[in-house]
């Protein structure tokens, strides 16, 4: 991994590549990072490999451009947490912090994407994408989770893009900006409705193929949504992080149930 240390910010990006071991596991044989990414194996179960996402540093800060590439070969499985939230701050310039996932997953391959939030601190301006590049018989647990605002506190700008393709195809591109400077009615009834945290869970299965879970609320603040694939889109919103997981968690009891 290589990081450069400039006058607008940081720049780092790390790497995560699983692969089947042999032996009926799977191993690593791409894991590192430093600076604010500091990717570190930790104890998996089964034929799954684990990895947790370690914040060595503050950040992202204005400024920033990180980056998070993780690669999944053909039969290999791979569950990435991180150990705590993210916060984005403001930085010493006024620039805008991005911050990019990139994920790739070859056939029969299995990621669970599982970080911890990210709030968007008063003051800040981040831009987060999120790109998933899948085979057509992958399998992927996907989980984003933003919290708009520390406790008593305005949010800063917070602008996420999250992108699914399968076998070439696009599935899901959709775009969300809210804080200060975003579209207007960002925080209205259109959008989060005066709640601070919103959230989405991308479960795409070959399963979905023959037997489409059907679109549906999940109380009064959860949706599920057919893709155009073998996969299904839930959106949440909640008035903190932790009503917000207790949804996202009970959305994919119920599509594992499907």
């Amino acid at each position: 991994m290589d990081r450069v240390r400039a006058a607008s910010g940081v720049r780092a990006t790390a790497r995560v590549h699983a692969r089947r071991d042999g032996r009926g596991g799977t191993c690593l044989p791409v894991l590192d990072g430093e600076g604010p990414l500091a990717p570190r194996r930790t104890r998996g179960t089964g034929d799954e490999a684990r990895v947790t996402l370690v914040g060595a540093m503050s950040g992202p800060l204005g400024g920033d451009r990180l980056t998070v590439e993780t690669e999944v070969g053909a039969g290999a499985r791979l569950r990435v947490g991180s150990a705590a939230a993210t916060i984005a701050l403001p930085g010493q310039t006024k620039d805008e912090a991005r911050y990019d996932v990139r994920i790739t997953v070859a056939d029969d391959g299995e990621l669970h994407w599982l970080p911890e939030q990210l709030i968007s601190a008063g003051g800040s301006d981040l831009y987060v994408t999120t790109r998933a590049d899948l085979a057509p018989r992958a399998r992927l647990v996907l989980r984003e989770e933003q919290v708009l605002g520390r406790a008593g506190e305005e949010p800063g700008r917070l602008t996420s893009r999250l992108t699914v393709r399968i076998g070439g195809a696009c599935v899901l591109d959709q775009e969300l900006a809210c804080g200060p400077g975003a579209p207007g009615g960002w925080d209205g009834p259109a959008v989060v409705g005066g709640h601070r945290a919103v959230g989405q869970l991308v479960v795409v299965h070959p399963r979905f193929a023959e037997r489409m879970p059907a679109a549906r609320m999940l109380g009064e603040d959860a949706a599920v949504l057919p893709l155009a694939g073998p996969a299904v889109l839930v959106t949440a919103l909640a008035p903190d992080a932790l009503r917000l997981r207790r949804l996202l968690d009970e959305a994919l009891a119920a599509l594992e149930r499907d």
